[in-house]
């Protein structure tokens, strides 16, 4: 939806004013890198936190997140010790990653979401290729928006180390992100049919 002034087009998105709680039972925060330079290993965070606030316009909206990085699971706990350790990771002195968005553009399902990502005492730009799934109603009657986004940083941006275990590993980190939010109570529509579904 675009507002047409006399000095500005301005795009809201399609989602109802205040701030929106992270759905963390039905959000993955996963990633992607290459192992010798022939296959890839996946992985997630399993301890995430996250905050959409959503305003008249688009200036106004923001993303805001946090991981514990000493939530990293590759499914195997050997590996996960070495890129907790302090050749990688380094989780005793690098204890989250944070992402906070400065712009946010785009209509429609596509949009791209501009932001800064942290990790320790390091912060560099992070532009996030993010599809918007929709709103719908959950079975307990609050209403769930989903976001896909897709993105990607660089180890050596970040000085995350090249030892013995980082030299197996590839630079570039692709990064993969399901998302749910769940609607602002104040916002939510109690006489709106789709909030009676039953969808889990």
């Amino acid at each position: 939806m675009t507002t047409t002034t006399a000095q500005t087009t301005r795009t809201v998105l399609p989602l109802a004013q205040g701030r929106w709680a992270l759905d963390t039972d039905h959000t993955t925060v996963g990633f992607t890198i290459r192992h010798l330079g022939v296959a890839k290993v996946r992985g997630r965070f399993g301890t995430v936190s996250a905050e959409l606030v959503i305003g008249a316009t688009l200036d106004d909206s923001m993303v805001t997140a946090g991981v514990d990085l000493a939530s990293i699971d590759t499914g195997n706990e050997t590996r996960d010790a070495h890129l907790r350790s302090a050749e990688l990771l380094d989780v005793a002195n690098r204890t989250t990653m944070s992402y906070r968005s400065t712009r946010i553009r785009g209509e429609g399902s596509d949009w791209t979401l501009d932001g800064e990502l942290t990790i320790g005492d390091v912060t560099r730009p992070l532009s996030l290729a993010t599809e918007f799934g929709g709103v719908e109603a959950f079975f307990d009657g609050t209403r769930h928006a989903g976001f896909e986004a897709t993105g990607e940083i660089r180890r050596k941006d970040f000085g995350l180390g090249f030892g013995p275990v980082g030299a197996m590993l590839g630079d570039v980190v692709k990064v993969e992100l399901d998302l749910q939010f769940i609607e602002p109570k104040v916002a939510a529509h109690s006489g709106d049919p789709r909030s009676r579904g039953d969808r889990r």
